[in-house]
């Protein structure tokens, strides 16, 4: 079992899904670690892939994506699952979900991933081509800063607390995915990536960043990423250079990625 949900799991299995979904903290009966305004609260994110050609960071589970995991580990377990099953399946399940899910999709198919994978599409990343893939976050259990989720607010690296998980955590699963491609999602989980890179835990050559985050939020820079929307019909908010810069870098490098 692992030494986390060994700790939590006889609160987890007890508890309604209701109460998960509207307090993924449970109150703080899964509290991990307090650091002023800062709470780290358990959440069933460390399965590792070890299989995985490609690793998907993002900043850290939010609080949907928890409840999401935490529901789907519970049904698991419920059900007579294996702990290690019940792991894997509930970060699957709870992994970019919705639009998110489908913007990243469109995206990764876009830079040749789903090609270089030998797959029709990376859709079937979460389905019959799990085994290919690690989801993960540089802050691999939910941050919140008081009732809200984490953002990059204080800066990952320099933060004590939070740059211990990365040592801990995120190079627990470098060390495990030695050859695989890692792809930040922005540059907060970037930070936690090359947070790795610099110290060698990480190959640079291995690093496709400059992905914009598929959240809805950056529904203009993904639409103009994608071929969907002209340069000239863009906002003031979206540089498209950057953008031009970040697509054709991306292609090059899975381009040039060993099968």
């Amino acid at each position: 079992m692992s030494a986390k949900l060994a700790l939590y799991s006889s609160v987890i299995r007890s508890t309604h899904e209701a109460a998960l979904r509207s307090d993924v903290t449970l109150g703080g009966r899964l509290l991990l670690e307090r650091s002023g305004d800062l709470v780290i609260s358990y959440a069933p994110f460390e399965h590792i892939e070890r299989e995985a050609r490609v690793v998907i960071v993002g900043i850290t589970p939010g609080a949907q994506q928890a409840g999401n995991a935490l529901i789907e580990l519970r049904r698991r377990l419920m059900a007579g699952d294996t702990e290690e099953s019940a792991l894997a399946a509930a970060k699957v399940f709870a992994s970019f979900s919705g639009s998110m899910r489908t913007n990243l999709v469109a995206m990764l198919d876009h830079i040749g991933l789903a090609e270089w994978l030998g797959i029709t599409s990376t859709a079937a990343l979460w389905s019959t081509q799990k085994r290919l893939v690690h989801f993960t976050s540089a802050l691999r259990y939910p941050v919140f800063v008081g009732s809200t989720n984490y953002n990059g607010q204080p800066p990952m690296t320099s933060h004590p607390s939070l740059r211990r998980m990365i040592d801990e955590f995120l190079r627990e699963e470098a060390a495990a995915l030695p050859k695989a491609v890692w792809i930040p999602l922005g540059p907060k989980a970037g930070d936690g990536v090359n947070h790795l890179v610099k110290s060698g835990a990480i190959a640079r050559s291995n690093v496709l960043d400059g992905l914009p985050h598929p959240s809805g939020a950056n529904a203009e820079r993904i639409a103009y990423f994608l071929g969907r929307k002209p340069r000239e019909a863009l906002s003031a908010k979206t540089d498209p250079t950057t953008l031009d810069a970040a697509l054709k870098r991306l292609k090059g490098m899975v381009s040039q990625l060993p099968v």
